[in-house]
């Protein structure tokens, strides 16, 4: 049997129904205005290429984007962003729709945008780069591009996360876990779940205080970004040189890099020459 894409549609009708509060929604809208440093998201365009849970679609409208428009392929992704939509009265300038960043029929469809925004997404689509040339082909000129990547990490050291190396080791597990049944997925959570606070003990960290403070991060999830992270596949990974070489080809600049030495998410803020 071969490995199946990761329900992350499921994992954010988690995060939408038991964690997402007013105060997770501030952290989001927090992290993207300042991430995009002196672009003013108010009056722009803005699309959300894999919305997710739809939380960065909203931290945009909150930031007066002029027009939203989300897009996942896992139709409970679609579902949760629809339901954020909804507690907002429904905005007409907020569209939310099903489609993947590699169909260029819908790509096409689209338009361009002041900003596209796509954060931990297009290294699951199982076509990296041919996602990252259609994520640029969308941003109008003069426009932002912020993507986050995970980081290509070739050591086996042990990072600060608690995750360990090489990249090529995550590939293979996450290719394992995909392919395992449900119960055997929930089992392996509960299992990094435990391995995780004990270490966090024996190095002195307060557990609670470690998972609670996880929601600075983006307004995320500790427990939900576990199973993320173990489910997330297909999954690939490149070097900040990779991309910034492949979207410099593209025509755009870099603005603003935030990287890890380890297994995580590069974050990169292009703009279109």
């Amino acid at each position: 049997m071969g490995a199946r894409p990761f329900a992350f549609g499921r994992n954010w009708q988690a995060f939408v129904e038991r964690h997402l509060d007013e105060e997770r929604i501030g952290e989001a809208v927090k992290s993207l205005a300042a991430f995009c440093r002196g672009y003013d998201l108010k009056g722009r365009t803005f699309l959300d290429a894999g919305c997710g849970s739809g939380l960065f679609s909203l931290a945009a409208l909150r930031l007066g984007a002029s027009r939203v428009v989300s897009f996942d392929i896992d139709a409970d992704s679609v579902r949760c962003c629809d339901y954020l939509r909804a507690q907002e009265n429904n905005p007409s300038h907020w569209r939310v729709m099903r489609g993947s960043i590699l169909d260029e029929g819908f790509i096409s469809s689209l338009g361009t945008f002041d900003c596209v925004y796509s954060w931990g997404v297009l290294h699951h689509t199982g076509d990296l780069w041919g996602a990252v040339r259609n994520a640029a082909g969308l941003v109008a000129p003069g426009g932002i591009m912020y993507l986050a990547i995970y980081n290509r990490a070739d050591g086996i050291a042990i990072y600060p996360d608690g995750r360990f190396g090489p990249s090529v080791f995550w590939a293979r597990v996450k290719r394992i876990y995909s392919r395992a049944p449900l119960a055997a997925q929930k089992a392996v959570d509960a299992a990094v779940i435990s391995f995780l606070v004990l270490a966090y003990c024996l190095t002195l960290r307060n557990p609670a205080r470690k998972i609670r403070g996880h929601k600075e991060l983006r307004g995320m999830s500790w427990r939900i970004d576990i199973s993320d992270w173990l489910g997330g596949y297909p999954y690939e990974y490149a070097s900040v040189a990779e991309v910034f070489a492949f979207v410099r080809q593209l025509g755009f600049s870099l603005e603003n890099l935030k990287s890890t030495n380890g297994l995580g998410n590069n974050e990169y803020l292009f703009a279109k020459r």
